[in-house]
């Protein structure tokens, strides 16, 4: 179980963020005496379970409670994360939709033919949210207890190990495609329409690693069900002390984190947004 501790320190992490970044409701005179009058909706286009949306779920309350009103979570998965970037590009421009997303943001471009949605011309930024590292996690069926044994074992046995990821071009999938470049190895990809499934079957052992967020993954690490293995940023991770950094394991230059961003409709008012 995720103690009291580790929950609270993940919060207040995040929350940093938010005061230090959000500006819904600034001091332009216009806006700020009627906005906001009804609920926030907030678009998070991966499923319940993934990075994104336990972000979401942790910014909502507070705020909400800074603006005085509800935030209300939307979850619009399907298609890394292009479902739900649509929905909230053609939704009105009031400042009463927003949407939380990662990199897919600036990938999807280039990884998806004729998008319905385009990040400079459909949106405005409000702010980045947060960053964090993602860990190598194996399911206790894997049988490495670090990332030189799992090497070993990728070597042994080409094609045969699966890794499962949030969806083509989302941070999971690149992350493991650097892990795969910097070690040599060829593990399958098996992409999944969210950070929740995939990190459910790696749980499940239906595959056989995954690189999700420590936000993600700390609960399962804690409670024993799922075996971190590395972290990718360039230090240990406070909440995970005794689990070493990819660097710390070999690979000398690996470095990946996620970064999560708000933002609205193009054409928002600026006095909203600002």
């Amino acid at each position: 179980m995720r103690s009291k501790e580790d929950n609270q320190s993940t919060k207040m992490t995040i929350l940093r963020f938010v005061c230090a970044s959000l500006a819904l409701a600034s001091a332009y005179p216009a806006a700020a005496q009627t906005y906001p009058s009804q609920p926030i909706r907030m678009i998070a286009p991966f499923p319940p379970g993934g990075s994104v949306d336990i972000t979401a779920r942790l910014i909502a309350e507070p705020l909400g409670g800074q603006l005085g009103t509800r935030i209300i979570i939307d979850n619009r998965s399907g298609a890394s994360g292009n479902i739900g970037m649509e929905a909230a590009a053609r939704a009105a421009a009031d400042g009463y939709t927003i949407v939380l997303n990662t990199i897919p943001l600036v990938t999807n471009q280039s990884l998806f033919d004729k998008l319905a949605w385009d990040p400079i011309r459909d949106f405005a930024p409000i702010g980045m949210v947060a960053t964090s590292p993602h860990v190598l996690v194996v399911p206790n069926k894997t049988p490495a207890s670090n990332v030189q044994e799992l090497l070993r074992l990728a070597r042994a046995n080409p094609g045969k190990l699966t890794y499962a990821s949030a969806g083509v071009g989302t941070t999971f999938h690149l992350c493991a495609e650097m892990f795969k470049d910097a070690t040599n190895s060829f593990i399958l990809h098996v992409p999944y329409r969210g950070g929740g499934p995939a990190l459910t079957d790696t749980l499940g052992g239906q595959v056989d690693m995954s690189f999700p967020t420590v936000a993600a993954a700390l609960p399962h690490v804690k409670a024993g069900t799922l075996r971190a293995l590395a972290v990718t940023g360039a230090e240990r991770f406070p909440l995970l002390p005794e689990v070493p950094t990819l660097r710390e394991a070999g690979l000398k230059d690996f470095q990946f984190s996620q970064w999560l961003a708000l933002l609205a409709p193009a054409r928002t008012p600026p006095e909203i947004v600002t």
